[in-house]
Formats: C-alpha cells, sequence, structure tokens
C-alpha cells in the first residue's frame, strides 16, 4: 500500500511555542519543510544560502529543546539565520528579505523577540552571550544564553577573549560550535554520537566535577599525573583539550544533521548542573541542496536563481566590477615589483586577493578573522622593507583601528590599505556600510587618504600606492562596477595632495572625492542649462587637501559645495577647517557640505539608499540653489541668472 501523503507541518508553525507541541518524530519533517521552504525564499530574493543550509536540523533542535526567546539565542555573525527566522514569525516576510523596507539579512534587535543581540560581523557571540548569561545571574533571573559559532568566526581572538572569562557565568552559558568544514573533527557516527550523550550526562559531568575538586586536594604531582591522563583520554575520544583548558565541559563532536543525536545532548546540555558548556556540532554547508553541495562556496552568496537548476541570475553586461580593477591593478604592481605583498582577513576572494595569489602564492597572506592581526603583521612587513597592501572591508578595518593607530600611524609606516566596499553597500545594509573610513583614517596624522572617482583612477592610485615610501596611504573605492571607462596600460603615478578640475565654470564650484563624481558632472550639466556656470574638481585626496586648489576655487566662485560618500567629520569637515584656519569664512564665502545621513541606513538598491541619503544629482542642484537663494521662477525668468 502506497504511503499516504504527509500533512504539512511548517503550515502549523508560527512560533517556537508550535515547535515544542510537536513529537520528536515530526521533527525530521518539518526539518525537509524548512530547508525547502528556505531555498524557495533565497533562490527568490537572492542573499545567503549556505550557511542556513547547514544549519537547519540544529535551528529546529535549539528552539524544540530550549525555551527561546526566554532562552536567550544568540546567531554569530547572522547569516545563517533566515531559518530562524522563518519560525520565529516572520515566514511571511521572509521574501522581503534583503529588500528594502523588508528583513534583515542578519539577526536584528528591533525586528523580533527572538533576535536579542544583532550580528552581522564575526565572533561577537559568546561575548554578547556571556553578557547575558551574568545579567541573568546576577539578577537572580532564570534563563540561558545560547552562543552559536561557526569554526570560521573561532579565528578571531575576540571568541577566545570571551570563553577566557566564561566560567563565571556556570551551567546557564551554552556554546555550540558549528564545525561546517571538517576543520576541527573528522566524519562522525554511532559511537561519536553516543560518547557525546555519555559526556553530556549529569552523571558524568557530575564525575568530572568531583575530580576536579579531589585533584585540587591532593598533591601537585599527583594532580599534574591525573590531569595528563584525563587529557589524554579525553583528546583521543573527543579532541576537546582546548576547551576544557579554557574553563569549559566540551561535548561532542556530533552529527548536526542527526536529530536523534542532536536532541537528546542539547537535552542533557539545557539541564546541565554544571558549565559552562561547548557542544562541537560538524555539519554540512550547503546540506540538503545538490547544487549547493557542489559548489566550491557552497553556495555563500548568491543571486536570485532557479531553484530547479541551481542557475543564478546572471547580471547584464557591463564594466568591470571595481574589486576586480583593483585586483589586475595589483597584479601589476605584484609582477613589476617582488617587494609587493598582500593581506586579507578571511576575505581573498572578496577582496580580490584570490586572483592575486593564484599568480603570487609566496606573497599572498590569508589570516583569518584577524583584522587587528592583519594590519600589525602588514605594518611588521613594512618596517623590513616590503610594501604590503592590505585589503579589508572598510567596515571591517574598523575591527582593527587601535592597530592602524599604534601599529601604522604612529610609527609612520608604508602599510597601503586597499579598502573595500567603501561608501552604501545595498543589500547588506548598516552593518556593512563604508560609512566611517575617510573619518576615521584622515584625522590621523601621518596618513595619506585617497578616494577613486572611476575605475581609472583607481588604477592610478593602486600605482601610486605601491611606490609610496614615505607612510601609511589608503585608497577607498565602493562595491560594484566601474563606469565603463577604458583602463590605462601603464598607470600614473599620482602626486600626493594634488586634485584634478574636471571641469571650468565661474559661479557654482563642486569639490567631489570619490564615485560622487558622475553624480557632480550631471548636477553640472543642470546648472549650466540655469545659467549657472559650473566648476567640478575632482579632488583625489581627503589628506593631505589640495589647499591650494580649494583656496582658488572657494575664492572665485560665489558658491562652493563639497560631496562624499561618507560621514560627518570627512572631507567637507576638513575643508570648513581650512576655511575657517585661513579666514576664507569671514569672507563671507557660501559653502555647504554634503554626505552621508547623520543615521544607520537600512539595506536597499545602492540608488535608493544614495537618493534617500539626498547625494544624487537633483540634491546637489538643490544645494546649490538654496545656497544663492535661488528659485525656479527666477532662473526661468533669467533673473540674476
Amino acid at each position: 500500500m502506497a504511503d499516504l501523503p504527509k500533512t504539512p507541518l511548517l503550515d502549523t508553525i508560527d512560533t517556537p511555542q508550535d515547535l515544542r507541541k510537536l513529537a520528536p518524530a515530526q521533527l525530521r519533517q518539518l526539518a525537509d519543510e524548512l530547508r525547502t521552504e528556505t531555498i524557495s525564499a533565497v533562490g527568490t530574493t537572492g542573499g545567503h544560502l549556505g550557511s542556513g543550509l547547514g544549519v537547519v536540523e540544529l535551528t529546529v533542535a535549539i528552539h524544540y529543546v530550549f525555551d527561546t526567546p526566554d532562552d536567550r539565542l544568540i546567531w554569530d555573525v547572522g547569516h545563517q539565520c533566515y531559518p530562524h527566522k522563518i519560525l520565529t514569525g516572520r515566514r511571511d516576510r521572509i521574501r522581503t528579505i534583503r529588500q528594502g523596507g523588508g528583513l534583515s539579512g542578519f539577526t536584528k534587535r528591533s525586528e523580533s523577540e527572538y533576535d536579542p543581540f544583532g550580528a552581522a560581523h564575526s565572533s561577537t557571540s559568546i561575548s554578547a552571550a556571556l553578557g547575558f548569561a551574568i545579567a541573568n545571574k546576577l539578577n537572580e533571573a532564570p534563563g540561558k544564553a545560547i552562543a552559536v559559532i561557526g569554526d570560521g568566526a573561532m579565528s578571531a581572538g575576540m571568541a577566545y577573549e570571551a570563553m577566557n572569562n566564561a566560567e563565571a557565568a556556570g551551567n546557564r552559558l551554552v556554546v555550540i560550535l558549528n564545525d561546517n568544514d571538517m576543520s576541527i573533527a573528522p566524519p562522525v557516527g554511532g559511537l561519536s554520537a553516543y560518547l557525546a550523550r555519555l559526556i553530556s550526562s549529569s552523571e558524568y559531568m557530575g564525575l568530572r566535577s568531583l575530580a576536579r575538586r579531589v585533584t585540587q586536594k591532593v598533591s601537585r604531582r599527583l594532580t599534574a599525573a591525573a590531569g595528563k591522563a584525563e587529557e589524554f583520554a579525553r583528546g583521543m575520544a573527543t579532541g576537546g583539550t582546548l576547551f576544557e583548558e579554557l574553563g569549559f565541559y566540551y561535548v561532542g563532536p556530533i552529527d548536526g544533521h542527526n536529530l536523534e543525536h542532536l536532541i537528546p545532548v542539547l537535552e542533557n546540555v539545557r539541564d546541565a548542573e554544571h558549565g559552562p558548556i561547548l557542544v562541537h556540532v560538524v555539519t554540512k554547508k550547503g546540506k540538503g541542496y545538490a547544487p549547493a553541495e557542489k559548489a566550491a562556496d557552497k553556495y555563500h552568496g548568491v543571486q536570485k536563481f532557479d531553484v530547479i537548476t541551481g542557475a543564478q541570475a546572471k547580471a547584464p553586461p557591463g564594466p568591470p566590477a571595481y574589486t576586480k580593477v583593483f585586483a589586475d591593478a595589483l597584479i601589476a604592481e605584484g609582477e613589476r615589483d617582488p617587494a609587493v605583498c598582500a593581506i586579507t582577513a578571511a576575505m581573498p576572494s572578496g577582496t580580490g586577493l584570490d586572483k592575486f595569489q593564484a599568480m603570487f602564492p609566496t606573497r599572498t597572506f590569508d589570516v583569518g578573522i584577524a583584522e587587528q592581526h592583519a594590519v600589525t603583521f602588514a605594518a611588521g612587513l613594512a618596517a623590513q622593507g616590503m610594501r604590503p597592501f592590505c585589503a579589508i572591508y572598510s567596515t571591517f578595518l574598523q575591527r582593527a583601528y587601535d592597530q592602524v593607530v599604534h601599529d601604522v600611524a604612529i610609527q609612520n609606516l608604508p602599510v597601503r590599505f586597499a579598502i573595500d566596499r567603501a561608501g552604501l553597500v545595498g543589500a547588506d545594509g548598516a552593518t556593512h556600510a563604508g560609512s566611517f573610513d575617510v573619518t576615521y583614517l584622515a584625522s590621523l596624522p601621518n596618513f595619506v587618504v585617497m578616494a577613486a572617482a572611476d575605475e581609472v583612477e583607481l588604477v592610478h592610485m593602486t600605482h601610486t600606492a605601491a611606490m609610496h615610501d614615505s607612510g601609511p596611504i589608503a585608497l577607498r573605492y565602493p562595491r560594484g562596477n566601474g563606469v565603463g571607462l577604458e583602463l590605462p596600460k601603464v598607470p600614473e603615478r599620482l602626486a600626493i595632495g594634488k586634485g584634478r578640475v574636471v571641469r571650468e565654470g565661474k559661479k557654482v564650484a563642486i569639490l567631489s572625492l570619490g564615485t560622487r563624481l558622475a553624480e557632480a558632472l550631471k548636477a553640472a550639466d543642470t546648472l549650466d542649462a540655469k545659467g549657472l556656470s559650473t566648476t567640478v574638481a575632482d579632488l583625489r585626496f581627503a589628506k593631505p587637501l589640495d589647499e591650494e586648489l580649494i583656496r582658488r576655487l572657494l575664492t572665485t566662485h560665489e558658491v562652493a559645495v563639497t560631496i562624499e560618500e561618507g560621514a560627518i567629520g570627512g572631507l567637507g569637515a576638513h575643508v570648513l577647517t581650512l576655511a575657517s584656519d585661513t579666514g576664507l569664512i569671514d569672507a563671507g564665502l557660501k559653502l555647504r557640505t554634503m554626505r552621508l545621513p547623520d543615521v544607520f541606513q537600512d539595506q536597499d538598491k545602492p540608488e535608493k539608499q544614495y537618493d534617500e541619503a539626498g547625494l544624487n544629482a537633483a540634491h546637489i542642484v538643490d544645494t546649490v540653489l538654496k545656497a544663492l537663494r535661488y528659485n525656479e521662477a527666477e532662473l526661468a525668468d533669467g533673473v540674476r541668472a
């Protein structure tokens, strides 16, 4: 007799409270439906896929065993949280993820009580979970804190700093290590599942706790011998010695896709009287979707795709991406100069350094998620005569600011910072926006800060950085494609601190930094049509400023406007300071600054984000007219034109 079709379960789940009403035997079906729904949703919107597919069963198991949201579940990075969002009241909006006005692609406190801590950068989960756990302990409140952290995020020192301080949290803290790259343990099976259940049981944990107390009271020699014996035995069985040394009870490894293994272990951990506890779970990124399992990156981040074939929607042909332009320019520098080398912090393909690595494997260093180390490592290379390029996203370089100041700027070491994803970044939203790098770098003595207006300028700036040996230098460029200019066969070494005038006028001056230059030129067309002759300058450098050019433009034009793709405190602030210091403001100068608004902008298409920020051509025109106190009627009549 044929099996009767199963009644869909996911349709009955709005919150984890509904999930907990299911029988354990139903969880396999629910996980399968959740995986299918995740694939369908990401196929519609694009986004992060492989990481979410790898934690489907783990997501179901955690919400089934723990009392979320009272038990606080914190996902490290958060890009694997799509299944979590589906199970926590957001299924009806899951096809708005990473879209304007829709769900965030990461966890976000304002979005749901089931997102107790927002995250989009890695390795923060254990620190945050420890904070929740200790707060509950101090307030004598119930509730555990569960941090789910991937093996990649364990390459960051912050995770170990948190673990080193976690013992005071006791059994209120549970860390789940999601090992999805087989980098820590070999494949696991029935024996390891049995061992995991055994060592997570209250009886075994009680014996381990007793043993610790006993060995503290016997002689130092016996304590050392007992410790070595236990270390050997547990290291052979589970590989948990490192975590035990940090004060955790180690459980695992266990198969993260086998709910019959996961549920009893997590129940033991939940009910344990000892802790903190680390549960080592082995998963497969892209699990359950053949195209993702076969792909080299396991479909980490995808465009919209056909669910049946896995074929991703291709962007229409156009100019090369800025990241590729930088990569090719750096390869050219590497061919010219054997001292040129490159460092990335776990983003070789994102920064284009995978291409440089293919050409120069011994001169390329991926240090893992360790931006602080990356910067100081680059400083050491520079101090020894190499020409290092530290290629890091603007938002991630924030994590290494003390090293930029202390190890690079103060010592005036010629580290080259290639700052990708400068400006607004679209679907990744506020957590990944490169809004602050000009502000936090141009305030430092000894620094040179450049911003490419287009792909040709990026080639020139890469070459300029390679040749600059007198101190630190940064070049910033956005996500996305260039404007379609033909790339130079021979790069130009730019004069440090010198801008260029790309269009001469008499009445209005627009001083642009970065890729808003295209919008500045559009604005100039409109202003010229209104009878307002407009100069457009590409300043190229936020530091040092081209003071001679700026003073000329400010003193020979009726109004000047600066525009940049960065937060307050950047180019505009430096030009205002120059005008103040040189007395130009006292002469009645009309100077206006245009920059990103003082808010964290949510995700949307980049063009919509810049429109919302007020940084497009129409906004430049409006700023000029208001500064001149003109209106459209006066201009139409030729008055004051």
